[in-house]
């Protein structure tokens, strides 16, 4: 198994510490199939999607790599529902899926899935659409966009957070997402 820098954890550099964790985007690497034509033909590579949390709460966006597995900090130890009536004082957050690639120009913004989550910590409980999720992170796969039906302030975290984290990957995008952030 293949270990990245981004999934280190350096004592010098953790949250509990104050200081700002080191955090990338991950980009498409080789095809693991190669071709062969055996076991794992057809399955989907998440290697070049990474999930981004949006609190509108606390006014912030990170990365969050637990959020493929369903163990994001907003996730961790919450019983997820599927009726969104019984989280009635719940929190929102959105996780969004962002798929990141590569062409002539460099790295770009290639895809972005956004999914509500709805978290009341103080009732363990959680509502999230996981056909939401997947078919969110399936359209960020192919290439499409999915922000319209997130609240003003979230798309504007959203999209502050892609601008800033790097603006050669913002700059090479494509208008449709940067005009989906206007």
């Amino acid at each position: 198994m293949k270990e990245f820098d981004q999934f280190k954890n350096d004592k010098n550099n953790t949250e509990e510490e104050g200081q700002k964790k080191k955090n990338q985007f991950t980009i498409l690497k080789d095809d693991s199939t190669d071709g062969h034509g055996g076991y794992g033909v057809g399955s989907v590579s998440l290697e070049n999607v990474s999930p981004v949390i949006v609190d509108p709460n606390e006014e912030k966006a990170y990365i969050d790599m637990g959020a493929l597995h369903a163990r994001s900090a907003p996730e961790k130890r919450i019983k997820f529902i599927k009726d969104r009536s019984e989280v009635p004082n719940g929190k929102i957050y959105w996780i969004v899926w962002v798929t990141v690639d590569k062409n002539e120009k460099g790295g770009f913004y290639a895809g972005v899935g956004s999914c509500q989550l709805v978290v009341d910590r103080e009732i363990r409980r959680g509502f999230k659409s996981m056909p939401e999720h997947v078919n969110n992170m399936d359209r960020s796969l192919k290439g499409q966009f999915v922000v319209d039906h997130m609240d003003d302030a979230s798309k504007q975290i959203l999209g502050d957070f892609l601008r800033d984290f790097d603006p050669e990957l913002w700059e090479n995008s494509a208008e449709e997402l940067k005009q989906a952030f206007d």
